[in-house]
């Protein structure tokens, strides 16, 4: 045999021995879709295959991870936001080609866009001064994510030049925009934290959200308001198991989508590996058993160590806590529409503790979570004045918290159940919005 065929053929084992094998069955499990991945052990690769899921906005019910030697296997039990199983055949493709693929877990393609990220101390109506300076400087928001915790807040911004819809490239234009969004952030008194770049890095949002957060040390700082308040705190524990080498973290929050991304991206961007790990589901509760080690073999060494593993699993968990009332608005897109929208959630006293923000065929869809002033849920009536003024056909409340909305009586009683049916109607479509903001199919009405 020549040798270019010899290479040949090598090539051809190694990414046979390298690319992932993907099962999806739905046969084995009643109430859940089973995806069975199995690969190459290497560093992040956990993560990558929970994000492929997670992105969907799929549930992980439950989920066993082993690595054996230098070969790695993941059993993911997922259903829709809904609790089904998938039956999608778009949805299941998806899956197995971003699972199956060597290169799969790419980030979002924001390529046509100037991405902004932004870090300070949070404060009330901060958002709407951020997004009335971008309006100003004829920048139009094309993808946002806001989080905020223990008093700071993150972001990460894509825009585009209102008036080509390209790229932002100018050298110039880009230094003033970070120059105005610095001094918005600073405001009285963050002259030091307050952070603002221009990111050339192509990385995950979501992921980026949580880098940018630990790198302020969020996780060490204390809340400047009141919190909404919750009767399920998340509990960590981190101990070690001196005869096999590993240190053992257990995670119990109340269960929610991406719960276990957000737990696996803290520790491997901590420069933990992952071993072993089991996820169960019990009620409204999840609970997560992870087997880590230093990326040299070694297990966590120290109290401080130990601790530190503690607050940032703690902290990111908490990040993406849906704290206030879940208010959505989808309407045309317009210059300027994210700043008025927020300068009237200002002017009415409410702040918003999570945002997302999309643009979908010049069709705004945009996400905010909202607490009054104090952090506390927000008063029922300001809520509906605030749509009102926005336009009750453009903004819906989609999340109602019991502390807001209780009243003795059928008339809120009937409002929340009306409600609930629209929560569920809307949840059915959220997979297939995914997929076509992934281009993958042309419609997902």
């Amino acid at each position: 045999m020549e040798w270019s065929a010899c290479v040949d053929e090598y090539e051809k084992l190694v990414i046979r021995m390298t690319t992932p094998r993907v099962v999806i069955d739905n046969a084995v499990c009643p109430t859940s879709t089973v995806v069975k991945v199995d690969s190459a052990r290497k560093h992040g690769i956990l993560l990558e295959a929970v994000q492929v899921l997670t992105d969907l906005n799929l549930s992980i019910k439950k989920a066993y991870v082993s690595a054996d030697g230098r070969w790695f296997m993941d059993v993911f039990h997922v259903t829709d936001l809904n609790g089904n199983k998938l039956t999608d055949e778009s949805v299941i493709n998806y899956i197995e080609q971003s699972l199956g693929s060597v290169h799969y877990g790419q980030p979002n393609d924001f390529s046509g866009s100037t991405a902004l990220e932004l870090t300070g101390t949070d404060r009330i109506g901060l958002l709407s001064e951020v997004f009335a300076v971008l309006s100003d400087l004829q920048c139009s928001v094309a993808d946002a994510k806001v989080w905020t915790h223990n008093g700071r807040i993150a972001s990460l911004i894509h825009v585009k030049d209102s008036n080509s819809g390209a790229r932002i490239e100018d050298v110039q234009l880009i230094s003033v925009i970070e120059a105005r969004l610095r001094n918005v952030l600073k405001g009285d008194n963050d002259i030091r934290s307050a952070k603002t770049s221009v990111s050339m890095a192509v990385t995950h949002t979501e992921r980026r959200l949580h880098q940018m957060m630990f790198a302020d040390r969020d996780y060490e700082r204390k809340p400047i308001l009141e919190s909404v308040p919750t009767n399920s705190p998340a509990l960590v524990t981190v101990q070690n198991w001196v005869e096999r080498g590993y240190s053992v973290v257990n995670v119990q929050a109340k269960d929610r989508t991406k719960l276990l991304f957000d737990v696996v991206c803290t520790l491997t961007d901590m420069g933990y590996i992952v071993f072993h790990a089991t996820v169960n589901t019990i009620g409204d509760r999840g609970y997560l058993e992870f087997y880590i080690r230093h990326q040299d073999g070694t297990p966590i060494s120290s109290e401080a160590e130990r601790q530190r593993v503690i607050l940032c699993l703690e902290a990111a968990v908490k990040r993406r806590a849906s704290e206030g009332v879940r208010l959505e608005l989808s309407t045309s897109d317009r210059q300027g529409l994210l700043a008025d929208v927020t300068r009237t959630f200002r002017e009415n006293g409410l702040n918003v503790t999570r945002a997302e923000v999309s643009t979908m065929k010049e069709t705004a869809q945009n996400v905010f979570y909202v607490t009054d002033v104090m952090g506390k849920p927000a008063d029922g009536k300001i809520i509906e004045s605030v749509r009102e003024k926005i336009g009750l056909s453009y903004l819906r409340v989609k999340e109602l918290p019991s502390l807001v909305y209780h009243k003795e009586g059928g008339e809120r009683d009937e409002q929340a159940v009306g409600m609930a049916g629209t929560v569920l109607l809307s949840l059915g479509s959220m997979v297939r919005k995914n997929l076509y903001n992934l281009g993958l199919i042309r419609s997902y009405s």
